[in-house]
């Protein structure tokens, strides 16, 4: 786990526009091991959750998700492109799938 014990943690994820299927990319194995981790350990919430969360507060399709952590704190970002073409960002807390922020992107 020492990939987990920096500052910070992104995984992108992508996702396809025209549907809800989230795709992983190449992460390393402990990277993949360390995700699991923390998602049995109820820290953050799995990527079907928060995928459901944010369109809850956004609808739309996403764009790209990413996981941030800084410490024991975990927040999904999670870019969404509106039925208007209006690309949004949302973060959320990663175990609670709250919103935390939300903006609209330039």
């Amino acid at each position: 786990m020492p990939r987990l014990q920096r500052s910070i943690l992104y995984i992108a994820i992508a996702a396809t526009l025209s549907s809800a299927v989230l795709s992983f990319p190449v992460l390393a194995r402990e990277d993949q091991a360390a995700i699991r981790k923390l998602q049995e350990s109820g820290k953050i919430l799995s990527l079907e959750q928060i995928a459901v969360a944010a369109r809850a507060i956004k609808p739309g399709d996403i764009l790209e998700t990413e996981l941030e952590s800084q410490g024991d704190v975990y927040v999904y970002e999670v870019e969404i492109l509106d039925s208007g073409g209006q690309v949004w960002e949302l973060k959320l807390d990663a175990q609670s799938g709250k919103l935390i922020k939300m903006e609209a992107e330039d």
